[in-house]
């Protein structure tokens, strides 16, 4: 019974169905007419074409002047050449005009050359990122000085005390320059190598830009014991002679050491302090300024800042190493030499 009225309720609508062999051949027939009729017009498209093409002539183009750009046969027309010389003429007289786009930021004038004490200003320590601190939630109460607000949850350095603080430690390295001591510039993080070495060579100092080694000052006989030390004059040329007085000697230990990171190297700072080193280091929002004998407030995770500030100590040590070598040509020590080399002088005399 179910079988029944199914295909008697579908019955009208398979019988409506043509068969699909009659539908095939009726599209079949009808594509290859479409395509017979293009076929057709394709052939007279391109017969069109070859008879005007056969009906033109071909005409060599004639040569063009230089100095006219016209071709011989165009005498009177010279609009073209007219409209070319006034464009000329047009640029001439306005390419001087307007103004010139100069770079305001090179990166590598910083190491090259980088500015001296006196160029130090607010828009040179505000286009460097010196006033950018840390959030709120890592300062240290300790810096509540150098703080001038606060935006974004993050503390912004006064550059007004920046500015003052580079300038008195600019002041402390030609100081120690000037009076024949040894300056220590260190910076450990990456891409510090490069303006730690430069300002090491402007100072006429020293340099560590690796992993500062535990018991450097404080144990230095042992971990420095056999390095070579050179005696010099005051003009900085060295002295043969003194190899037997220099095994008896103790290791050098820095007159100033400058630190660019002290966070990562709070153990040297605490050796330099065990010992009565002055030490000048950046100190940023998170840091503790009492770790240094003279903190310079910036943000040292910049690595243009930390070449600023690197470039302009450096640049206060040659200032000091200049004046020191002025006095040595009049004829002035600005240091007291040591006893065993005026002893070693005598003997030899």
């Amino acid at each position: 019974m179910i079988i029944r009225q199914a295909i008697f309720r579908h019955g009208r609508r398979i019988a409506a169905r043509p068969p699909r062999p009659f539908i095939r051949s009726y599209a079949s027939s009808v594509d290859v007419d479409a395509i017979e009729a293009s076929l057709d017009r394709s052939l007279k498209e391109t017969h069109s074409i070859e008879t005007l093409l056969q009906n033109e002539t071909t005409e060599p183009i004639p040569p063009i002047d230089n100095t006219t750009h016209t071709t011989p046969n165009q005498t009177s027309n010279h609009q073209v050449a007219e409209t070319y010389h006034a464009l000329q003429r047009q640029q001439s007289l306005t390419s001087h005009l307007g103004t010139s786009l100069t770079p305001n930021y090179e990166p590598h004038t910083l190491l090259t050359n980088p500015p001296s004490p006196s160029d130090i200003t607010l828009p040179l320590l505000l286009a460097s990122q010196s006033h950018l601190g840390h959030s709120t939630s890592l300062w240290n109460p300790m810096n509540s000085r150098y703080i001038f607000g606060i935006r974004s949850g993050i503390h912004v350095i006064s550059l007004d005390i920046t500015a003052a603080h580079l300038r008195r430690a600019c002041r402390v390295v030609s100081g120690v320059a000037e009076r024949g001591g040894l300056i220590l510039f260190v910076g450990t993080r990456p891409n510090q190598s490069r303006c730690v070495v430069n300002a090491a060579k402007l100072a006429g100092g020293c340099h560590l830009f690796e992993r500062w080694t535990p018991g450097s000052i404080t144990n230095g006989h042992q971990i420095l014991g056999r390095c070579k030390m050179l005696v010099v004059d005051e003009f900085d040329r060295p002295i043969p002679g003194y190899e037997n007085e220099l095994f008896e000697r103790p290791v050098l230990k820095p007159d100033l050491v400058v630190c660019l990171n002290p966070l990562e190297n709070w153990v040297m700072l605490h050796e330099c302090g065990l010992h009565g080193i002055p030490t000048v280091g950046i100190i940023d929002t998170d840091a503790n300024p009492t770790w240094v004998t003279y903190p310079i407030p910036a943000n040292d995770d910049s690595l243009r800042c930390v070449q600023l500030i690197a470039g302009v100590l450096g640049r206060a040590g040659e200032e000091g190493q200049r004046r020191r070598r002025e006095k040595a040509r009049r004829g002035q020590i600005t240091y007291q030499p040591e006893e065993f080399e005026v002893k070693a002088s005598e003997d030899r005399t």
